[in-house]
């Protein structure tokens, strides 16, 4: 009890204060509002002085007590605030609560906002691009439940499913920051793997009967049934956490979160993780990469952009759905001036959805306030060009549109045109709108008018020729006297300051003045505040219909997208069939023919799959001759396809894909502990046990990463389980460098080999990039490792080796092929010379020759050239 005491004589009141809040916060990085500043203290100070680069000092904290003390001006907090946010940390911002004038001693205080990496209304933390989401998970004994909130515009989803369905589904929507039960930290820290912001809930947060219960409390109804989700008994104890969460951090303000919806599984292709890396749909894998979404999106809207990325990781398997986003881009495709019409609209609306979510929270500057009846303004002009087009899908989107012209009056009448951002900054107002403010901000102009007549007036009367009228916040106006005037000044003139050069004064006439003009700037604010108090409170009774608009608004950019992207790079509209056929003629990779050099035109290629007569194509080539580009764009193809979108083909007939799966590219996670092998077998695994009958499967080399027997039979297996699995007859292209697969089209019907073809003129060959029915004679790996500038005698070697080697093309083992390969002279000289040629002849002996790769046969060789010290 002695020590309490002590301490709390030790601790200053305001110290006192801000140990009580942060005690209540303490996970968070408290910003504690002092006059004009946000002071941070203690371990505070010192993360924030490193991550904001501003100086730590300290400060007495009663009696021989120090504390480190970091701080920045209030109005700083825009620039400062998404700085400690980026950096991971989670910030509580705690204001005054009082006017500081009218309090004795100190100032009530508490936080009124706790900003975390995945809860933000900032712009300069929200990236306008992007949704930034919350992620809640809750862990069931063999599936789990995951709701997603995007608090900035009010977006928010459940599903549940298998731990491979919710890892994707984090893939796919890349939440800011993940919550979870504190029951389940391992579980959870082993699925996440260190890639969000955490935090961990109490586990009675994560309860059925609470959830249930905050979530049907939110939405005012009786049950879950209306959304959709109310067999989904994970996923609603994922999205009651995610409310209780909105609620611990301060945000009360949600009823911009009218809804909630189900994440329907059954309505979108099927991407697993592995997938949506592998063929760079919204992230490229390599920096400087390129990924689809740079090439489609050429949204002119937040909001449509945003959606963009949904319609990419979410594609439709619809038809009817499919064929309706299609029939509007081919309509926008044909005409042009319509699509620029309306993108000349669309480009001045903004991001309507968050500045609406603004609007439901209170956060709504005048300046934004604007930005919003600007978007209102453009919308009606869109929605007319929509309802007078010959579209019907058109005409149907025009109706879903609200014109909400009470708000847009009410904001043209009341609001100025350069309104400031700031509510107290005075100005916001129009003329003519309320008459009391009419009359103070006259009386506020005509009285500084007033004061420099005054001045004038005692000028001449003084005859004092350098007197000013000037203010400041210690004196109010007063009347300044150079000291070579003083004896002029009359006797009624109070003096209230003495400087070096001058004197100054005040009059009881200057004074009643000052009074009038100061409670009139006072009074404006007020009655300014009030008029867009309610400006903002009719504004939120629109927060639906104006969330509407925005889906809309964003529907019609990413579909007059498509249209500009088709007509740009020359794409032609898919034919969307019930048939399992995968039909397309002189298809391209739209990423990389847009990054050739200028001239060379993209080599195309003709696909064909089917379930009956052609359901697997091994495709065998050198590296580097397209065989992984071939795979890539064959599957981009159909996924834009199914986004809605034209494809880089002159033909394309989809028969509507489920799944799609790649085993595509070197994905190592060494870093982790598992080798190349060991990643490409789980890759592989996760394929052979989720297909189905309309899967699309591209595998490409297959086992390399072992020895080449191991590597041959496993990628065999794989096919023949793929050809002859008893349920599904999935569509893929193999690409391998085993040639020996290429008899398996002999014994399989619905097997055939393809070759992507090369020319050889004279020792060189040259890549032509053509797919072509027939399997590869022989592998061109020399002429890449020479192309690649290994040296000219490892090249000239290897290129006698492999001459040997075909002549011998069986299967079974050769030990004598060793003994009849043409020797080197001038290594066999030196065997009884240096043990080390002899180490050679050993390694030589024991290569198995028919079952060695080209790759093999090059590391073999450089084994070699190390050990002869070349």
């Amino acid at each position: 009890m002695a020590k309490e005491k002590e301490k709390e004589v030790k601790e200053t009141p305001l110290m006192k204060q801000y140990n009580a809040i942060k005690a209540k916060h303490p996970g968070a990085l408290l910003l504690f509002r002092v006059g004009d500043f946000y002071e941070t203290f203690g371990e505070d100070a010192i993360v924030a002085s490193k991550v904001l680069d501003i100086v730590l000092t300290k400060r007495a904290n009663g009696a021989a007590s120090h504390i480190e003390l970091a701080g920045f001006p209030h109005h700083s907090l825009d620039s400062y605030l998404p700085k400690l946010v980026r950096a991971g940390n989670r910030v509580a911002i705690c204001d005054q609560l009082e006017d500081p004038k009218e309090v004795k001693g100190i100032v009530k205080r508490g936080v009124t906002e706790l900003v975390t990496p995945g809860l933000s209304f900032n712009d300069n933390v929200l990236d306008k691009r992007k949704n930034n989401y919350l992620a809640s998970i809750h862990f069931g004994k063999e599936n789990l439940g995951i709701a997603f909130l995007d608090l900035s515009t009010g977006e928010f989803m459940s599903a549940e499913g298998s731990q491979q369905y919710i890892e994707k589904l984090l893939q796919s929507f890349s939440p800011s920051e993940v919550i979870y039960s504190k029951a389940y930290r391992q579980r959870a820290q082993e699925m996440l793997k260190e890639q969000f912001s955490t935090f961990h809930c109490e586990d009675w947060v994560y309860q059925f009967d609470y959830a249930y219960e905050k979530l049907t409390g939110h939405f005012a109804t009786a049950n879950l049934k209306g959304f959709g989700i109310d067999n989904l008994e994970l996923g609603i104890v994922a999205a009651g956490a995610v409310l209780f969460y909105l609620e611990e951090t301060e945000h009360k303000e949600v009823k911009h979160i009218a809804s909630i919806s189900r994440i329907a599984e059954e309505k979108f292709v099927w991407l697993d993780k592995f997938t949506i890396r592998n063929l760079e749909l919204v992230y490229p894998q390599q920096d400087g990469g390129v990924p689809l979404i740079n090439i489609l999106d050429q949204t002119v809207t937040p909001m449509g952009s945003r959606m963009m990325k949904k319609w990419m990781v979410l594609p439709l398997k619809e038809k009817e759905l499919i064929e309706e986003r299609l029939k509007v881009v081919e309509f926008f495709f044909e005409n042009n001036p319509l699509g620029e019409e309306i993108l000349s609209h669309l480009r001045h609306i903004g991001d309507l959805e968050r500045l609406i979510s603004k609007v439901a929270v209170g956060r709504i500057n005048p300046r934004e306030m604007n930005q919003l009846k600007k978007a209102l303004k453009n919308t009606l002009p869109i929605r007319d060009l929509l309802r007078a087009s010959e579209s019907e899908s058109l005409r149907k989107l025009a109706d879903q549109i609200n014109s909400c012209e009470f708000l847009l009056e009410k904001i043209e009448k009341e609001l100025q045109e350069d309104a400031p951002m700031l509510v107290h900054q005075g100005g916001i107002i129009k003329d003519g709108v309320d008459s009391e403010l009419d009359e103070y901000r006259g009386l506020a102009n005509t009285g500084k008018d007033y004061l420099l007549a005054l001045q004038q007036r005692e000028l001449q009367r003084t005859g004092i020729s350098s007197l000013k009228v000037a203010f400041n916040k210690v004196f109010g106006y007063y009347l300044e006297v150079t000291n070579a005037h003083k004896d002029k000044v009359p006797e009624e003139w109070i003096r209230k300051q003495t400087l070096v050069n001058a004197e100054r004064y005040i009059t009881p006439e200057l004074k009643e003045y000052e009074e009038k003009i100061l409670n009139a700037e006072e009074r404006m604010i007020a009655i300014e505040q009030r008029y867009f108090q309610a400006l903002v409170q009719d504004a939120s009774d629109y927060v639906i219909q104006i969330q509407q608009n925005a889906r809309i608004l964003a529907t019609l950019d990413c579909l007059l997208s498509f249209a500009n992207v088709a007509k740009t790079n020359k794409y032609s509209k898919p034919k969307i069939s019930d048939t399992d056929a995968l039909e397309i003629k002189d298809g391209r990779h739209p990423v990389i023919e847009k990054q050739l050099p200028v001239g060379e035109a993209y080599v195309p290629n003709d696909i064909y799959l089917d379930n009956e007569s052609q359901q697997i194509i091994i495709i065998t080539g050198p590296n580097m001759a397209g065989k992984s580009a071939l795979l890539r764009q064959t599957a981009l193809i159909v996924l834009m396809a199914q986004m809605g979108s034209f494809v880089p083909a002159s033909y394309a007939r989809i028969g509507i894909i489920d799944k799609v799966f790649t085993r595509v590219g070197a994905s190592d996670n060494l870093s982790k502990g598992e080798s190349t092998f060991m990643v490409e077998m789980t890759e592989t695994a996760s394929i052979l046990n989720n297909l189905s009958d309309r899967s699309l499967v591209l595998m490409d080399e297959i086992g390399r990463g072992t020895s080449t027997y191991d590597g041959i039979s496993i990628a065999w297996s794989i096919v023949e389980f793929l050809h002859n699995h008893p349920k599904t007859r999935a569509k893929t292209l193999f690409a391998t460098h085993y040639h020996e697969l290429n008899q398996l089209a002999e014994d399989f019907p619905k097997i055939k080999n393809f070759n992507v073809s090369v020319k050889e003129v004279g020792n060189k060959v040259i890549f032509m990039r053509k797919l072509k029915e027939g399997g590869s004679e022989h592998s061109f790996g020399i002429h890449v490792a020479q192309m690649a500038g290994m040296p000219n005698p490892v090249v000239l070697r290897a290129a006698e080796i492999m001459v040997h080697l075909e002549k011998d093309k069986a299967m079974k083992a050769s030990k004598n092929s060793l003994k009849e390969m043409p020797k080197n002279n001038y290594q066999l000289s030196l065997f009884d010379i240096d043990p080390k040629y002899k180490e050679v002849q050993d390694m030589i002996a024991q290569i198995d020759i028919n079952a060695i790769s080209p790759i093999e046969a090059l590391i073999k060789l450089n084994e070699i050239k190390k050990k002869l010290d070349f």
